[in-house]
């Protein structure tokens, strides 16, 4: 972090030690807000830097004019552009960089000099903050250090009276430059949320609220804490009213649920009332197929339309279509258990609820999950459905031919969930009955000696030439298909995302018409 330069100083002259760079946060406008260390840390500066558009005004020297004092030297750093077209060679983003670059360098001359630096910045310096751009071309030369400010969504979230999370909720913090499909995919995702860079953004943010179902829950918030502070529903907002200082939020879904009644009650207290208890939930595990929506049925289609909540691993979720009002909870590839008691919490509050599974839901997925979840007596009342879907092996096979035409046995080679020796035991049985095989989970980044295992395992009652068909996303941008032989594949050929298909001894290999195509008989011997 500290470092001095020296070069050009004349011989004998005694080294200067310099200047230390402070990056000021301002908070989000009153100058109240500001911490004491940044008032202390502006009025002790030799030098007051501060960003500024080219009309000159900069809204961080008017948060910190209170506590600017006569003698002080002060460098606007002018952006050449702001949001309009650029004439640079390299445009906005050349233009932008090239400004840094000299804005780093006029700064530079100052610390040099041994002069201390205050580079004022609204907000929190780090937070979405002009300062890191400075920071981090001039951190390694100098001393430079940073002073936390109130971020304009505490702000925001103080000024609409709601707390932003509670117990156990997440926030998301989103810039609204993000494609509207993805912020809709967010909020949807989201407990509690923030959007934040509004402006020009706006009609894509209120749209993407309204596919997510959010949009009657979202805050509008306009220069908050300052003197023209504006605070509205955001469905009531006029997009061409909306400045860069504005920010939406989604404030803590428990509180907001409790402000407005919407308590649960139960059944009892329904009954009390002279009211019907809340519908019945359920939860439909859904297969999506092993890649695009060609695979999907238009059973699970129409579950999925149904559905108001879709639960499961985030890459699964992504796949889903967003559709206006359905909320969705993605999570990690190791939380089954977990993820099935969600889903079944949301049902057992009447909520229609998808589980989304790749391939079928209970080849290796969530359908297992959730059905052992499930038998805990607390959800003894909570319907579960499975809904089939192509398997990755179906899949797999379907591009070769048909290698599994006869009997198969489908086995997973991760040994996560059960012990090798119960995969070797299991493999070998397979082997010696002349089964084809569907093997899942060959292998990963730390788990590559048990693929060459297997092989060995297989080769002991297998020829050396029997096929072996090696797939890779089958269906999707990444797809890859290779027919090879016992003998001639290893562990380096296949990751996680591979699927292996092996012969029996009756699998044949042809070429036809310029294709490999594998297939197993249905007559045996």
């Amino acid at each position: 972090m500290n470092g001095t330069r020296t070069q050009g100083r004349p011989a004998g002259t005694p080294e200067r030690a310099p200047g230390t760079l402070w990056g000021v946060g301002l908070g989000p406008g009153d100058p109240e807000l500001m911490t004491v260390k940044a008032a202390r840390l502006i009025a002790a500066a030799d030098v007051v830097a501060y960003h500024s558009a080219r009309h000159g005004r900069s809204i961080a020297r008017s948060i910190a004019e209170p506590y600017l004092r006569d003698g002080q030297l002060e460098e606007a750093l002018i952006y050449p552009v702001t949001t309009e077209a650029t004439e640079h060679p390299g445009g906005y983003d050349g233009a932008i960089e090239e400004f840094y670059q000299h804005a780093a360098k006029r700064l530079a001359e100052h610390l040099d000099a041994g002069r201390d630096v205050a580079l004022l910045c609204e907000g929190d310096p780090f937070f979405y903050g002009s300062y890191m751009h400075m920071h981090e071309r001039l951190c390694e030369r100098y001393p430079a250090h940073v002073v936390p400010g109130v971020t304009s969504m505490s702000a925001a979230s103080a000024a609409v009276g709601r707390p932003l999370v509670q117990r156990g909720e997440t926030l998301t913090v989103l810039p609204g430059t993000m494609p509207t499909p993805e912020l809709a995919m967010r909020m949807a995702d989201a407990d509690a949320a923030v959007v934040l860079k509004l402006g020009r953004t706006f009609a894509s943010v209120r749209d993407a609220l309204t596919e997510a179902g959010r949009l009657s829950d979202a805050y509008y918030v306009e220069r908050a804490t300052w003197g023209e502070q504006r605070l509205e529903p955001l469905a009531e907002v006029d997009p061409e009213s909306v400045p860069y200082f504005s920010v939406a939020v989604l404030p803590s879904p428990a509180y907001t649920a409790r402000a407005s009644g919407q308590v649960d009650t139960g059944p009892a207290v329904a009954e009390a009332a002279g009211t019907e208890p809340a519908p019945q939930g359920e939860v439909v595990v859904v297969g999506l197929g092993p890649a695009g929506p060609q695979w999907l049925t238009s059973e699970a289609e129409r579950e999925l339309a149904a559905a108001e909540h879709v639960v499961g691993y985030g890459p699964y979720v992504a796949r889903v279509p967003q559709r206006a009002g359905q909320q969705r909870h993605s999570s990690g590839n190791r939380v089954e258990a977990a993820r099935a008691e969600q889903a079944l919490e949301l049902a057992a509050d009447g909520a229609r609820v998808a589980v989304v599974s790749s391939g079928d839901p209970g080849v290796f997925a969530m359908a297992s999950a959730v059905l052992e979840q499930a038998n805990d007596q607390r959800w003894a009342d909570v319907p579960v459905r499975v809904l089939p879907g192509v398997t990755a092996a179906q899949a797999a096979a379907a591009r070769v031919g048909a290698p599994l035409g006869h009997d198969y046995c489908v086995l997973s080679l991760s040994d996560r969930l059960k012990p090798w020796d119960v995969i070797e035991r299991r493999l070998s049985a397979a082997a010696s009955a002349d089964l084809a095989l569907a093997l899942y989970n060959p292998a990963s980044r730390s788990r590559r000696e048990q693929l060459d295992r297997a092989r060995d395992t297989l080769l002991r009652h297998r020829a050396g030439d029997t096929p072996v068909v090696i797939a890779r996303d089958v269906g999707g941008a990444d797809e890859s298909v290779r027919v090879t032989t016992l003998d001639e594949f290893g562990s380096d050929d296949v990751d996680m995302r591979f699927l292996l298909l092996v012969g029996s001894s009756q699998t044949t290999i042809s070429d036809r018409a310029g294709a490999t195509t594998v297939w197993t008989p249905r007559r045996y011997g």
